[in-house]
């Protein structure tokens, strides 16, 4: 997991120094004279050259003991046929189990012992649990990088300070698009239910066949369900506010001085 998250790490302070090419020549020239590229560079790049430094550079991963596990080939498989391929000849669709779906948050965190004394306070990225609850398994569909915006889109809207250190809230930007939650598997009262291939393809056939209707239809079906919730609930209510109605055990209701 350090491998990994040390990878994506080193992609996005890469990803930000294309982004802002001043940073490059500047990594090593912060407290050269006045002239020097970094004095130069714009404010907003000498913003985000502080956050690499500070905080994507030196990520310092912390491990996490938790119940990981992983859909088998052959769902996988189901998936894709039932949803399709991505540009990236990727199911557009996956299913994953809440403590291995893990995702970037950069902020301050606070760690603590076994006996829950405060052993220090440090501001860097972290990947942890996307969903909850953790012990279920979650439905993902993939969304194409532009539904993010552009990379410098992200950033500026992601880039948060903590104590007075810039430091990118949600990781670097997903140049390959990203999966996002889109069904929990569990019963009517949240209760686990255990994975199901069949369960898990029709709800992927559902979501595709709602995203495949015109968006008159979908528009029409929240009307029509609107109007038979006001109609249920003004039907509720005139039995409710009724003078012969149980509320007022057949007494009128009237306004009193």
């Amino acid at each position: 997991m350090q491998d990994r998250a040390e990878d994506r790490t080193e992609s996005g302070r890469l990803e930000l120094l294309e982004l802002f090419p001043a940073l490059n020549a500047s990594q090593a020239t912060s407290s050269t004279p006045a002239g020097s590229t970094l004095r130069d560079a714009p404010e907003c790049e000498r913003v985000y050259h502080i956050s690499i430094v500070a905080t994507i550079i030196s990520v310092v991963m912390i491990e996490i003991l938790r119940e990981t596990h992983n859909a088998p080939a052959s769902l996988e498989l189901r998936l894709a046929h039932a949803g399709g391929l991505n540009r990236f000849g990727e199911p557009n669709f996956r299913v994953v189990w809440g403590w291995s779906r893990l995702t970037w948050i950069g902020g301050k965190w606070t760690d603590a012992d076994a006996h829950g004394n405060v052993t220090r306070e440090i501001i860097e990225l972290r990947e942890v649990p996307k969903y909850f609850p953790h012990d279920r398994w979650h439905i993902e569909r993939w969304l194409p990088p532009e539904s993010y915006g552009s990379p410098q889109q992200w950033y500026e809207q992601t880039i948060e300070r903590a104590d007075g250190i810039l430091i990118p809230a949600l990781g670097p930007y997903p140049r390959r698009g990203e999966f996002e939650h889109c069904f929990t598997l569990q019963g009517q009262r949240g209760e686990f239910v255990p994975l199901s291939p069949a369960a898990c393809e029709a709800i992927v056939r559902a979501v595709e066949f709602s995203r495949a209707r015109p968006r008159q239809e979908h528009r029409a079906a929240l009307e029509r369900r609107e109007a038979l919730r006001e109609r249920d609930w003004d039907s509720r209510a005139d039995a409710l506010l009724g003078e012969t109605g149980p509320a007022f055990h057949g007494a009128p209701h009237v306004a009193i001085a």
